[in-house]
């Protein structure tokens, strides 16, 4: 598509975040609304308060975990339905079980919200669709042109090598990494590779609970809390949280090495900066190439790039003739 808007926006930036005015609906909004749009369950997009919530169907139980019992509305992939005078419909965005872009269609013009969005395989979730539009709202979490991804296959591998490391040196592997998405995704990964367990903290095992009962599959597991007293961990691979990291909860194990999965270990100076042993980089955002090719594959003659990075991934596209600008966007890396 390579149409320009002679029309008001569909999709404006609110004080409650990303608004359709043609729909009456936000897109992942920051504050309790009326009618909510959710790409997915991560919580800087999927908030508690809304009149009614809108989402994928492979997402609903991720939703229930998170927030509770809602009034929900459920859709399947490219299932469309009318809000106000807007035709809405959600689309794999490759980032999370049930995670979507938002199609929005008005009078003839076609936006797409992408939410959070990955490129790379992932067993635990459908993958990215390249939806055709005219405008294109991307993520830029990691817009520049430092991050750039290894297969996460080979990041698998070395995990397991660190895990044999630290057997020899009598520690236990605790491997700190968000419990939406990111464990599932090295669980399963790990399990095309193994068949030894691996231990979870409590906080993890709630969410590979999700994920197994919408039948992903994934590594054993067992927690934690059902080993028995003063068990040796060394070699052991042990899921955590980030906020495990400094807590109590580590002194169960007499001795540990701390490792972390995500983007962000992309650069070596912030693993040193927060005190791990090991980083490996897994990210369920989209690295700079892949931002770069994604925008191209849409046919958007407008990008507004939110949530990271955005000058230079702006200047980027500019300098390919592609009109980009930004919404300013509050948001967090809980899930980078």
């Amino acid at each position: 598509m390579q149409r320009s808007s002679h029309g008001p926006d569909l999709i404006v930036l609110r004080r409650e975040g990303l608004y359709c005015p043609a729909g009456d609906f936000h897109i992942d909004p920051w504050m309790p609304v009326a009618r909510a749009v959710i790409t997915h369950g991560h919580g800087d997009h999927a908030r508690g308060g809304m009149g009614e919530y809108h989402g994928t169907r492979d997402g609903l139980p991720i939703l229930r975990w998170r927030l509770g019992e809602q009034r929900f509305h459920a859709y399947a992939y490219g299932e469309r339905f009318r809000l106000g005078r807007a035709t809405v419909s959600l689309h794999p965005a490759g980032h999370v079980l049930g995670s979507a872009q938002v199609r929005v269609e008005c009078d003839g013009e076609v936006w797409v919200a992408s939410g959070d969005y990955k490129r790379q395989p992932d067993p635990t979730c459908a993958p990215f669709e390249v939806v055709p539009c005219d405008v294109f709202i991307t993520e830029a979490t990691f817009g520049l042109p430092v991050y750039r991804w290894p297969a996460t296959t080979d990041v698998a591998r070395e995990i397991l090598e660190w895990c044999d490391h630290c057997a020899r040196e009598g520690d236990a592997a605790v491997l700190l990494c968000y419990a939406l998405g990111k464990a599932q995704r090295i669980l399963a990964e790990l399990g095309a590779l193994t068949d030894r367990p691996a231990h979870l903290h409590g906080a993890i095992a709630a969410g590979v609970d999700v994920y197994r009962a919408e039948g992903i599959a994934m590594l054993e597991t067992r927690t934690v809390a059902e080993s028995a007293a003063g068990a040796d961990f060394a070699g052991a691979l042990v899921l955590a949280p980030p906020s495990a990291a400094g807590s109590p909860w580590l002194r169960r194990f007499r001795r540990a090495q701390l490792g972390f999965a995500s983007g962000w270990m992309r650069l070596r100076g912030n693993r040193r900066r927060r005190g791990y042993d090991r980083g490996f980089v897994i990210s369920d955002h989209a690295d700079w190439p892949d931002l770069l090719r994604t925008i191209v594959a849409t046919g958007a003659s407008r990008v507004i790039a939110t949530h990271g990075n955005t000058d230079a991934l702006i200047r980027a596209l500019n300098e390919r003739g592609i009109a980009a600008e930004a919404f300013p966007t509050r948001f967090g890396d809980d899930d980078a």
